[in-house]
């Protein structure tokens, strides 16, 4: 990391990052589409006929699965609850063989030390892709297996292919390579499809700097300064790379059992058909905007204009413009909750218009609120007076403004990291999407290295300020859609029992 690049992210830590101005959640009352059947069948046949210019498969799966057994490593020397009950119920956990735990009654100490530690099966350093998630009849299936699954139903090219990209960790490549040559073959003839695999790595590039207690660089024992991946909002350079138009974005622990799976297809189609219903009306408004006021040729020059068709003092003010400027702008409050700031005159205003339509596109799944966690939708007002729907998580909402906790109080549904995007402009070239990133909307998380508290700087997330400069849709989708493994022990619910 250069000196020039440490300093403005150590000025980072001293400033912070900025409030965001939060006028109220997304809700179905404003904010969140709730389809009817018949608009979802309507959605789903509009994502079977379209054109489209590649299909792609993305799943986060970097890092290990330690956090996944944090209560499991808690309960290595003394029981605990959840070393109790992985114990009690280890013959309904698919990784679970008489040759690595013994028979039952299993001990709860040496269950969690034969399931963690590399002399047993060494889960607790493996990541949750390659890890043994659910048992079927004949096989049993790692999280990175299901994807492959699903990936079949909903994500096929035209030729019959289906493009997964994973991200991994560089230490990690050989277990998901083992992983993949383990199914790919027998999947490929089972379901009748090619399977193109690419794993991809965050670059270190966007590693940031860490500091101590007093705000100072933080050192390795070695007396080295700490750098450390920015969080997932670094993804957003490895998405930049597909060459994809459509992209279905979920993470690697989100999957179910193959029964209950077909639910997951039904509401992705249906995200893919409006991202796609999205990018054509888009597209129509772009190229008729562009029509009557040639910006695509010249934003300046208007010499070469016919007479009849503009007003000479102001060739964005002829009637045709203007009824569709008030189309777009009806369009874009209503549909992306998207209100523009009042604009000097005609041509700003048709400038202003084109410039929001001409962004990348997302569809958000959004579920409504049980309990579990996840960022949240919400309404939010720009630095340039615009509105903007936004997925908001804890940290980016300010206590101490009564407005925006009352805003949080007020929400109804969280996000899941369940998108479809739609990456290429109007004219089919792919948008360059770090420029879409705002910058203002990072993280200072609290986080440990050697048993030392530390305070880490994470780039925008991902689905979160990485996105801010995006069109955006959130739908409500079943809760049924959202099966996340956080915990081993969560593989002991029914949707992840065959």
């Amino acid at each position: 990391m250069d000196k020039i690049t440490m300093k403005a992210q150590l000025e980072r830590f001293r400033k912070g990052f900025p409030w965001l101005d939060i006028i109220a959640p997304a809700t179905p009352a404003r904010g969140i589409e709730v389809l009817t059947e018949a608009q979802q069948d309507a959605a789903i046949r509009y994502a079977d006929k379209a054109e489209v210019h590649g299909r792609c498969k993305f799943v986060p799966a970097s890092g290990a699965a330690s956090r996944m057994f944090k209560d499991i490593f808690a309960g290595l020397e003394t029981p605990n609850a959840a070393t109790e009950q992985l114990a009690a119920h280890l013959n309904y956990f698919p990784f679970y063989t008489p040759e690595v735990f013994g028979t039952a009654p299993f001990d709860p100490v040496k269950t969690a030390r034969r399931l963690l530690a590399d002399e047993g099966l060494g889960y607790g350093s493996k990541p949750k892709g390659v890890l043994k998630f659910h048992r079927y009849p004949d096989e049993t299936r790692t999280a990175l297996a299901e994807h492959f699954v699903e990936g079949q139903a909903y994500m096929r090219n035209a030729d019959g292919s289906v493009d997964l990209v994973v991200t991994i960790s560089p230490e990690h490549r050989a277990l998901f390579e083992a992983a993949v040559k383990e199914i790919q073959a027998t999947y490929e003839q089972r379901y009748g499809v090619k399977y193109n695999i690419k794993f991809t790595y965050q670059s270190k590039d966007t590693d940031t700097v860490a500091v101590d207690a007093d705000g100072n660089p933080f050192r390795k024992d070695d007396g080295e300064i700490l750098t450390r991946p920015a969080g997932h909002g670094a993804l957003i350079y490895n998405l930049n790379e597909l060459d994809a138009e459509l992209v279905s974005i979920k993470n690697i622990d989100n999957v179910c059992v193959e029964r209950m799976q077909p639910l997951t297809y039904r509401w992705k189609k249906i995200l893919m058909g409006r991202a796609l219903e999205l990018r054509d009306r888009i597209r129509g408004y772009i190229f008729a905007l562009d029509q009557l006021t040639e910006m695509r040729r010249s934003m300046n020059d208007f010499s070469y204009i016919p007479a009849y068709k503009m007003n000479l003092d102001d060739p964005f003010a002829t009637p045709e413009c203007q009824e569709l400027c008030n189309e777009i702008e009806t369009f874009l409050r209503d549909e992306l909750c998207i209100e523009i700031p009042e604009p000097k005159d005609s041509r700003d205003r048709a400038e202003l218009l084109r410039a929001k339509l001409d962004r990348p596109i997302r569809v958000c799944g959004m579920v409504k609120n049980e309990g579990e966690p996840g960022g949240g939708p919400f309404i939010i007002r720009d630095k340039d007076g615009s509105t903007s729907l936004q997925i908001l998580e804890g940290a980016q909402i300010n206590p101490d403004d009564p407005k925006a906790v009352a805003a949080l109080k007020a929400a109804t549904h969280f996000n899941p990291v369940d998108l479809v995007c739609a990456i290429r402009d109007y004219e089919g070239k792919p948008f360059d999407l770090p420029k879409y990133v705002d910058p203002q909307t990072g993280f200072i998380s609290n986080k440990s290295k050697d048993g030392k508290e530390l305070l880490a700087l994470e780039l925008p997330g991902l689905w979160n300020g990485a996105m801010s400069r995006w069109n955006t849709i959130f739908v409500e989708v079943p809760v049924s859609t959202f099966n996340p493994v956080k915990t081993v022990n969560d593989l002991l619910r029914e949707q992840h029992q065959a």
